[in-house]
C-alpha cells in the first residue's frame, strides 16, 4: 500500500506540473486565434474595403505619438511597484570592508585566544586575489596541527580562495579533533592575498567574541564580527558572474589591473560607481543594475506610446516587460548584460524617433534623435559586444529610411535631397563612428591608471595606452572564439525560443525550505512573443506595416548572429531579444484594441494579467525567497527534464 501511495503521489505531482504549461499554451492559442480574427475583415461586411484603401506603401515615415497627461499615473505606478520589487531583498547593505593583505613580507599571522577551547567551525570572508591558506591549531605554540581533510590521500588546504569564491563567506575544512586550541596560525600560499574577516565558533556553535581574541598582526580579521552571518547565502556574498564583473569594478576603484578582461570596461565601471557610493557589499554592487532595470520600463513605456499612441497598450506592454523573468533576474545581479540591453533599447528608441521625423522636416529636427541613437550605441558597445549586433539592425533601418525618404522626395518633387543626404551621412559618421570610438577608448582609462599612467601626464596621447586597448581587443576575440567547451547550462538559440534551458544561479536549502533562482523567461512573454514576432512577418508582407518591420529587424538583429557563432551559448544571450518580443506583443495589443471587436479590452488585459499571475507564481524562483520545497517540485517544475528549479 505504501508503494501505491508513493506512486500515486508521483503521478499527482506530475499531473499538476503538466496542467500549468498546458493551460498556458491553451490560453495563448485562444488569444492569438482571437488576434487573427481581429486582423481580418469581418465576414459578410465591407470592412475589407477600408483595409485595402488605407494600405500604404511600406514606410517608416509615420506619426509619432506623444506622451500625454493620462500617461503620468500608470507610468508612476509601474515605476513605484517595480522599484520596490527590484530593491526588495536585493542583498545585504553591509559586508566586511577592512581587509588584511598577505604580502611577501607578511605571509603568516597568528591569533591567540584567552583560554583553550574546542573549535567547532571557522567562517571566513574572502577578498581580492586567489590562492590558499594553511590553517594550523596549537595548544602550546610548540606543536601545531594542520587543519584539512585528513582522510584524503592528498589533504587539501583548509582555507581556499579560488576566483569563483571571492567576496563571500566560506567554511574552513577542519579535522575532527580540535579540543584545547588556544593558538591559530594562518599562512598564505602566495602573495598578494586579502582576507576580510575570520569568525571562530566553539563546539557548541557560539561565536567567540573579539574581546577574547588577541591578534595584533592582523586586527582587520576580527574588527567586524557583528557582520558575521548565520549562514553564507547570495544575500551576503557574490555569486555567478558577479565574481568577475563585481570584482573588476572594485579593482577599477583601487587602481588594480582587472582580472576579468573578456568584455569592454564600461559596464563594470558603472558598477564601480555604485560600489563607490554604497560600499563594497551585495546591495552596493547590485543596486545600479536594479535601477537600470526600472529605467528600462520607463523607456519601454515611452517607446510603446510613441509607436501606437494608446495608453492601455503602453501600460500593458510595459507591464509585460516588468513581469519578464529575465529582466527581473538579470538586473538584480552585478553583471554587465543589463547595461548592454538598456543601451540597445535606447539606441532603437531614438532610431525610431529619427525614422519617424517628418519627411519634409528640416535637417536640424532629425539631428538630435540620430545623434542620441549613435551615442547610446557607442555607450552600449563599450559595455558589452552584444550591442554591436544591434548595430546591424540600426544600420538596416537607417538605410531603409534613407531609401524611403529618397522616393518620397522624388515623388513629391521636393528639391535638396542630395544636400540632406550628404549632411545626414557626415553626421552619421560622426555619431555612429567617431563618437562610439572615442567613448570606447575613454572607457579604458582605468586600465591605463592601473599601468601607472595619468591623464595629466598625457595618457590619452600615449601610444602605450592604445596598445593596451588593442591588445585587449585581440585577447577578447581570442577568448570568445575559443570558448567552445561544453557547459551543464549551455543552450542553443532554438532552446531560448522555447524557454527550455534555464541557468540555475543559486540554490539553498534549510530544512524543508528552499531558496533558488534562475535565468529564464516568462512563458507568456517568450512563447507568445515569438508568435507575435511571426505575426510581424505577416504584417510586413500583407499590410506593408513599417512598425512591424522595425520590430522584426530589431528582433532578428539580436537573434540571427547567435545562429552562426560557434562559442558556447547561454539563455541570457536572448535577453536583448526580449525587448522586441514585448514590442511585438504591444503591436498585437494595438491591433486588437484598434479592431474594437467583442472582448478586445478583456483579451489585452487578460493577457497582461496572465503574465502577472505567472510572474507572481514564479517569484520565489526569481528572487531567492524561501518557500517549502514542494512548491518548486509541484508548481514550478513545468519541464522536469529541463528546468532545474
Amino acid at each position: 500500500m505504501g508503494a501505491l501511495d508513493f506512486l500515486g503521489t508521483i503521478l499527482n505531482n506530475l499531473t499538476i506540473t503538466i496542467v500549468f504549461p498546458s493551460v498556458t499554451v491553451f490560453l495563448l492559442a485562444l488569444f492569438f486565434l482571437y488576434y487573427m480574427r481581429c486582423s481580418q475583415p469581418l465576414s459578410g461586411t465591407t470592412d475589407w474595403i477600408p483595409m485595402i484603401a488605407n494600405m500604404k506603401r511600406l514606410s517608416f515615415i509615420s506619426v509619432r505619438h506623444p506622451m500625454e497627461k493620462r500617461d503620468i499615473a500608470p507610468l508612476a505606478v509601474i515605476t513605484a511597484v517595480f522599484s520596490f520589487l527590484a530593491l526588495f531583498q536585493l542583498g545585504d547593505s553591509v559586508a566586511p570592508q577592512s581587509f588584511f593583505q598577505f604580502t611577501s613580507e607578511r605571509m603568516e599571522i597568528e591569533a591567540e585566544l584567552d583560554m583553550p577551547v574546542e573549535i567547532g567551525s571557522i567562517l571566513y570572508y574572502t577578498g581580492l586575489w586567489t590562492g590558499n591558506y594553511k590553517l594550523e591549531f596549537s595548544s602550546d605554540r610548540i606543536r601545531w596541527v594542520e587543519q584539512a581533510d585528513s582522510a584524503a590521500e592528498i589533504p587539501d588546504y583548509a582555507m581556499n580562495q579560488p576566483h569563483s569564491h571571492l567576496f563571500r563567506w566560506q567554511y574552513a575544512t577542519l579535522n575532527s579533533d580540535n579540543a584545547e586550541v588556544r593558538f591559530i596560525r594562518i599562512t598564505a600560499s602566495q602573495a598578494p592575498l586579502e582576507l576580510g574577516e575570520l569568525a571562530i565558533f566553539d563546539a557548541y556553535g557560539a561565536l567567540i567574541p573579539q574581546s577574547r581574541i588577541f591578534c595584533p598582526d592582523a586586527p582587520e580579521l576580527f574588527d567586524e564580527q557583528h557582520l558575521v552571518p548565520d549562514t553564507p547565502t547570495h544575500m551576503n556574498g557574490m555569486y555567478f558572474d558577479e565574481i568577475y564583473h563585481g570584482r573588476t569594478a572594485f579593482e577599477h576603484l583601487r587602481g588594480i589591473y582587472p582580472y576579468e578582461v573578456t568584455h569592454p570596461p564600461l559596464g563594470k565601471e558603472i558598477i564601480a560607481g555604485s560600489i563607490y557610493a554604497l560600499g563594497m557589499n551585495p546591495f552596493g554592487w547590485r543596486f545600479i543594475g536594479a535601477v537600470f532595470g526600472v529605467l528600462m520600463l520607463i523607456v519601454m513605456y515611452i517607446f510603446i506610446k510613441n509607436l501606437f499612441g494608446k495608453t492601455p497598450v503602453a501600460t500593458c506592454g510595459t507591464l509585460l516587460f516588468g513581469f519578464e523573468f529575465m529582466r527581473f533576474v538579470q538586473t538584480r545581479i552585478a553583471t554587465i548584460d543589463t547595461y548592454g540591453v538598456f543601451f540597445i533599447l535606447l539606441a532603437f528608441f531614438f532610431m525610431y524617433r529619427y525614422v519617424t521625423t517628418k519627411a519634409d522636416a528640416d535637417f536640424r529636427k532629425s539631428v538630435a534623435p540620430l545623434a542620441l541613437s549613435g551615442l547610446f550605441f557607442g555607450v552600449g558597445c563599450a559595455s558589452k559586444w552584444i550591442v554591436a549586433y544591434a548595430g546591424i539592425g540600426l544600420a538596416l533601418i537607417y538605410v531603409l529610411r534613407l531609401i524611403m525618404l529618397a522616393k518620397h522626395y522624388k515623388e513629391n518633387d521636393y528639391p535638396g535631397f542630395g544636400g540632406y543626404l550628404a549632411k545626414t551621412l557626415l553626421f552619421s559618421v560622426l555619431f555612429f563612428g567617431v563618437v562610439p570610438a572615442v567613448i570606447y577608448c575613454l572607457s579604458y582609462i582605468p586600465y591605463g591608471i592601473a599601468r601607472n599612467m595619468t591623464i595629466a601626464d598625457g595618457m590619452l596621447w600615449n601610444p602605450e595606452f592604445y596598445k593596451i586597448i588593442w591588445n585587449n581587443q585581440v585577447s577578447m576575440l581570442s577568448y570568445h572564439s575559443k570558448l567552445t567547451e561544453g557547459h551543464p547550462y549551455s543552450s542553443a538559440p532554438w532552446q531560448w525560443i522555447l524557454d527550455v534551458r534555464p541557468i540555475l544561479y543559486v540554490i539553498h536549502t534549510k530544512g524543508d525550505l528552499k531558496s533558488s533562482f534562475a535565468a529564464f523567461g516568462n512563458p507568456v512573454v517568450w512563447w507568445g512573443g515569438f508568435v507575435a514576432t511571426v505575426a510581424m512577418v505577416v504584417r510586413v508582407v500583407r499590410r506593408n506595416d513599417g512598425k512591424a518591420l522595425f520590430i522584426l529587424i530589431g528582433y532578428l538583429s539580436q537573434l540571427v548572429p547567435w545562429l552562426v557563432i560557434t562559442r558556447v551559448l547561454f539563455i541570457y544571450h536572448y535577453f536583448p531579444s526580449t525587448v522586441f518580443l514585448v514590442l511585438a506583443l504591444a503591436h498585437v495589443f494595438d491591433t486588437i484594441l484598434e479592431s474594437g471587436r467583442g472582448f478586445h479590452k478583456q483579451a489585452v488585459y487578460g493577457y497582461t494579467v496572465l503574465a502577472g499571475a505567472i510572474f507572481a507564481m514564479f517569484y520565489p524562483a526569481l528572487s531567492g525567497v524561501y518557500v517549502p520545497q514542494w512548491y518548486f517540485r509541484i508548481l514550478l517544475r513545468w519541464m522536469p527534464g529541463s528546468w532545474p528549479l
